[in-house]
């Protein structure tokens, strides 16, 4: 398959090419598949596809199948999933798999990337059929082996059994004759019934994961390679100032240091920026030196930004007309001026840190004109791209291998750590592994943009949501927003209100800013779920059937027309119904009589084409102080959980990430510098603002119940589409229980004492 209206030969590639087979030596079968785009599975036009797709698989004479996973793994289980797939339709037994990590290769492995949950349904498809092209060349060769008729055969668990003389041979032993037999096209291979899955919908294990959890080196920060140095790289605490002087002979003069220089850098917040380089033989001892680094920083224009200016402009930007309308259906002023009762408030969230437990590192050996990395990077190829640019080189100079992540959530979709690391590995003239303190991770961030609303609702007679409108101010330029602070046309309740405004202001910033789990889902669902809530109880309605009716009366776009973009990030009324009335069943919503302090609270979202619905069931004592007693998360997510471990850890991963954010995750900004700089114990303490506050022990709920509603649908990723509906039910369930709305996070901010 190609994309729509595109032959396999108008992008060079035919559909016998897609399969590529080779014969190993001493016999065996080695098979490289070129498999069709995003693009072709989704239906979504072909310029917002991902290139094509590659695996390997290798059948050694011994039966033993290795698969090769292509996509970075952070922790998502990418590396046991993408090879489940390729598995489940080779028909081999899973103990006899073996998998390893590619390195970055876009002549082998085109889109190897790890961001928006998008693993699942790019691969869906494609990963099967390289599995079931295998095994269809196994049969193939059985068939030639024995001179009987494929359509006698069958295979299980890595054997081809022909039926009616109970011959057997095992995979291992056809792989070097299955290697001769023409490969078929991908695209008419026959897919398993998924009633007959034996691996997918199986609990199975994490790959490598004794080696994860006995210390094995397995993550990025654990490379070492002959004559290793060690490496900081000290940057102005004013995002792009340069260097203005700095005691360099001092830093040499210290114990263990070899080099220390300026770089100069760019202005060009996702590149390499200004700094000073330290290298030296061990890394502790390079700490210290940096303590004696005295720098003089250049004045920058974004050095008088910080948050108090920030919420400043908000104010003055929501006292006058908005600069633009993303979104206007019917007439909004009218049907609020008319409507029985008005419902206003304004939200506001703030900057977040993505606070990954490996800091951000790379290691980088410059050989001449040719240069080789170890990384952690979500996303390689831009990272490959910007460092052969910056360095000078052709891409095909820089080698990539891609090392096990610990944690990214978006942050290592941006390579600045990676062409530090070369930068510096060059000048130095040895192999340099550089590692950012937590310090520097937190300050050096490209930070989960804070935004501030201004929500106004009209409700009739009977308490519908007959109008309602958005003011929200973020960050940017003109009509261009800030990375990851922008807002769509389609989001809820648009579509589903006769008389809707969404108008958007925007004010410079000199921060960083970029993705973070469920970009800009997790934090719009806070404001917009929470206002959706204020407006249930205006109404006197229970707030999750209140959503349910919303949902129901689906009303034709009466504005500007989507971009085929637009309307695939659209939610399906349907099936977000669906999960709000299983999490109203499983939770008991309603039923259950809860006892002063306690209350529950729901909201749902749809995000990277996951539907979820959530219920919160939380206590705050007289003193204020919030516990969430359990989480019932209810997802539709296609026809079929690959992995149902991994996916109930995501989906509880998701929940604990979020109630972080919602207790005490805050950056803020003075003189144009965070002020945050690491997780001391001291966060514990509400208002501490040097210190960024990670969830403790004590704070995660017991129980975070997880259920699918599985429907017909492909199935879609996991990761982000569980995180953003949490939040607002938390915030649902704290008014159930105090009686008072939280329209501001985090809550270490917020007086929720009622005793």
């Amino acid at each position: 398959m190609t994309p729509t209206g595109t032959s396999p030969e108008a992008v060079g590639v035919s559909r016998r090419d897609f399969l590529k087979v080779t014969a190993l030596a001493g016999g065996g079968l080695l098979l490289a598949s070129y498999a069709e785009p995003l693009a072709a599975i989704s239906g979504l036009a072909p310029a917002a596809a991902d290139p094509a797709l590659g695996a390997y698989i290798r059948i050694t004479a011994d039966s033993l199948v290795t698969i090769t996973a292509k996509n970075p793994e952070i922790g998502q289980g990418i590396q046991t999933m993408l090879p489940m797939l390729i598995a489940e339709e080779l028909d081999v037994d899973w103990a006899n798999v073996r998998v390893e990590q590619a390195d970055f290769d876009p002549s082998k492995f085109p889109s190897q990337y790890a961001g928006g949950s998008t693993a699942t349904p790019t691969n869906w498809l494609p990963m099967r059929r390289v599995g079931a092209a295998g095994r269809q060349m196994l049969l193939a060769a059985a068939a030639a082996e024995w001179n009987v008729p494929v359509a006698e055969l069958a295979t299980a668990k890595g054997v081809v059994t022909h039926k009616g003389t109970g011959r057997r041979a095992t995979y291992g032993a056809l792989a070097a004759r299955a290697a001769t037999m023409a490969p078929p096209a991908l695209d008419t291979v026959p897919l398993k019934d998924p009633k007959q899955f034996t691996i997918i919908g199986t609990r199975t294990k994490t790959v490598r994961i004794r080696d994860i959890t006995t210390g094995k080196p397995v993550f990025a920060i654990d490379v070492t390679i002959p004559n290793l140095h060690y490496a900081a790289f000290v940057k102005a605490p004013v995002y792009a100032a340069k260097v203005k002087a700095a005691n360099l002979e001092v830093v040499k003069a210290q114990p263990g240091v070899t080099h220390a220089f300026v770089v100069d850098g760019g202005a060009q917040l996702t590149g390499l920026l200004g700094g000073v380089a330290i290298v030296g033989t061990n890394w502790w001892l390079v700490q210290q030196a940096r303590k004696k680094l005295v720098v003089e920083w250049g004045d920058h224009p974004t050095a008088q930004q910080s948050s108090a200016g920030f919420a400043a402009r908000a104010a003055e930007l929501f006292a006058q007309p908005a600069q633009r309308t993303i979104r206007a259906d019917g007439d909004f002023d009218t049907a609020f001026q008319g409507a029985a009762k008005q419902v206003t408030a304004e939200y506001r969230y703030p900057f977040i840190a993505h606070a990954p437990l490996e800091p951000q590192g790379a290691t980088a050996h410059w050989q001449g004109d040719r240069l080789e990395l170890w990384s952690g990077s979500q996303n390689p190829a831009p990272g490959r791209a910007l460092v052969a640019t910056t360095m000078g080189i052709k891409e095909d100079q820089v080698t990539l291998h891609m090392m096990r992540s610990g944690g990214g959530f978006g942050r290592r979709l941006n390579n600045d750590y990676l062409v530090e690391a070369a930068w510096i590995a060059r000048e130095a003239k040895v192999p340099v592994k550089l590692l950012w303190t937590r310090e520097d991770d937190l300050q050096h961030d490209f930070y989960r943009p804070g935004g501030f609303h201004r929500f106004a609702a009209g409700l009739d007679a009977k308490g519908t949501l007959v109008a309602f409108r958005n003011h929200f101010v973020s960050f940017g330029e003109g009509d261009r927003f800030a990375p990851s602070a922008d807002i769509g046309p389609g989001e809820y309740p648009a579509r589903f209100v006769p008389n809707l405004k969404i108008e958007a202001s925007v004010m410079p910033l000199g921060v960083p800013t970029g993705p973070l789990r469920a970009p800009r889902s997790n934090a719009l669902s806070f404001a917009f779920q929470g206002f959706i809530d204020e407006c249930a109880a205006a109404a006197g309605r229970d707030p999750l059937q209140y959503r349910i009716d919303i949902l129901k009366a689906e009303i034709p776009a009466t504005g500007a027309p989507l971009t085929p973009q637009q309307q695939a990030g659209l939610l399906d009324a349907q099936r977000m119904i669906g999960v709000l009335e299983m999490a109203r069943d499983v939770s008991g919503w309603g039923k259950v009589k809860l006892p002063k302090g306690t209350g529950m609270g729901v909201a749902f979202y749809y995000s990277h084409r996951g539907h979820f619905a959530e219920v919160v069931q939380a206590t705050v004592s007289p003193k204020g102080e919030v516990k969430v007693d359990k989480v019932w998360a209810v997802g539709d997510v296609g026809s079929e959980i690959i992995n149902p471990n991994h996916a109930e850890q995501q989906v509880q991963g998701a929940v604990l990430d979020a109630l972080g954010q919602a207790y005490g995750q805050e950056i803020t900004f003075t003189g144009g510098k965070a002020d945050q700089a690491n997780f001391s114990p001291a966060t514990l303490s509400a208002g501490n603002a040097s210190t960024f506050s990670l969830l403790r022990l004590k704070q995660a709920p017991p129980v975070v119940e997880v259920h699918w509603k599985k429907t017909t649908f492909p199935p879609t990723g996991i990761g982000e589409p569980a995180m953003p509906p949490l939040i607002p039910a938390l915030m649902g369930a704290i008014y159930q229980a105090t009686g008072k709305r939280v329209r501001e996070l985090p809550l270490s901010k917020v007086n929720l004492a009622w005793g």
